[in-house]
């Protein structure tokens, strides 16, 4: 689904920030009013894998594994996320704070059993100038938090300090002081250096975009509003290097973006979601998800599938259940997260694994978030290991709420 829990939830946990981020556009302050999520717009790219800042909320959205099918090593998450204010409508000054910039990555550790996660916020004025990395820093970005945190428990927050920001409107360019997230032609290069991990990767497109939904206007709720536009680039081939705790790996695997934009998200009676994207062995993509109500019940649902060449088949609400089956409870929080599921869908029925359990992502000491995000092995009928990806669960901990 793409909305990012880790980004929503710190969203929520600067409601102050956030009054009007969740409610009606309104097209001042020179943003786009064709940014505002409709039916039957057609994406355009290279325009659309950038900045939409007259949308409420924005994520892109990258997962991914190293090492090889049988035998992954590290799994990888990176989250660039954006979100209006809503402060300065009608402030004509150029240092107004009109945007939050979150990022967010983690690394877990197969063999160490350990799960690492970082996290950078900063206020964005919506310009065009794009700051030097390490350079001075204008009135227009402020960090509101920074935050490192190793298996789950968390770190004493750093104190505010000046960071750079910046969103292009045009292309995929995105930095939060030092962490960068852009496009070179095809394919996206990220530089994410944290405390403990780092993560310096090329992701290269095997396959078309994939866009969700109807042609990319993906449904999340039974109100129309509920809806976002949204597509996915499955099977991203993966070079770089990562850096665990000093340690340096190759990283060779598979990766998935998702980018998405949206003015309104969560019916009220969403408390929160589940959702998987994974890259199976043959070439194809899967993804479902299914927001859930207070007492479990799934309130909507949908997903996709594609075939390694083959045309994108969308689900239907009704085509989608996810089951969930072992659970693993949180020392640290007390959250009871399911971490096996069954997952029927018109593709098939699969099991989805989570390959460590420990894959929470506490924040509590500076954005207040807490959700399960981690990496998953999905199996066919048979058990055999089919694919790979991430799940995420999320209002696990507490309801999820925007604003």
């Amino acid at each position: 689904m793409k909305r990012r829990a880790w980004m929503l939830s710190a969203a929520a946990g600067l409601a102050a920030w956030q009054a009007e981020a969740a409610g009606a556009h309104v097209a001042s302050d020179g943003e786009d009013d064709a940014d505002r999520v409709r039916r039957g717009r057609a994406l355009a790219f290279p325009r659309d894998h950038g900045a939409h800042p007259g949308a409420a909320i924005e994520w892109w959205y990258i997962t991914g594994w190293t090492g090889t099918e049988a035998a992954p090593q590290l799994g990888f998450q990176l989250t660039f996320f954006r979100s209006r204010t809503g402060l300065a409508e009608g402030n004509p000054s150029r240092f107004a704070a009109r945007q939050l910039l979150f990022a967010h990555a983690a690394v877990t550790d197969l063999a160490a059993g350990r799960h690492h996660h970082a996290a950078r916020i900063a206020r964005w004025s919506g310009g065009e100038a794009r700051p030097a990395v390490g350079g001075p820093v204008s009135t227009s970005a402020m960090a509101l938090a920074s935050s490192s945190t190793s298996n789950s428990t968390s770190a004493p927050v750093a104190a505010p300090a000046s960071v750079s920001a910046f969103a292009s409107r045009s292309h995929t360019e995105l930095q939060v002081g030092r962490w960068q997230l852009r496009r070179d032609g095809a394919r996206c290069l990220a530089t994410l250096p944290a405390d403990d991990f780092m993560l310096d990767l090329q992701l290269q497109p095997s396959q078309p975009l994939l866009l969700q939904g109807e042609a990319g206007f993906s449904r999340k709720g039974p109100d129309p509003a509920q809806a976002s536009h949204y597509y996915s680039e499955p099977q991203l081939g993966v070079a770089g290097r990562i850096s665990v705790m000093g340690r340096d790996t190759e990283a060779r695997g598979r990766a998935w973006l998702d980018h998405e934009w949206s003015d309104q998200l969560l019916h009220p009676e969403a408390v929160g979601w589940d959702w998987l994207g994974i890259n199976l062995f043959d070439g194809s993509a899967l993804t479902a998800f299914r927001l859930r109500r207070s007492d479990g019940s799934a309130l909507w649902a949908g997903g996709s599938f594609r075939t390694a060449g083959g045309p994108v088949r969308a689900f239907a609400p009704d085509g989608v259940r996810l089951t969930p089956g072992r659970r693993w409870r949180s020392p640290a929080t007390a959250a009871d997260y399911p971490v096996q599921w069954t997952v029927d869908t018109p593709a098939g029925r699969f099991a989805l694994h989570a390959l460590l359990d420990a894959q929470e992502l506490d924040s509590r000491a500076s954005t207040g978030s807490v959700y399960w995000e981690g990496l998953s092995e999905l199996l066919d009928s048979a058990g055999r290991r089919v694919g790979l990806g991430y799940l995420e669960l999320t209002g696990y901990a507490a309801p999820l709420r925007l604003g």
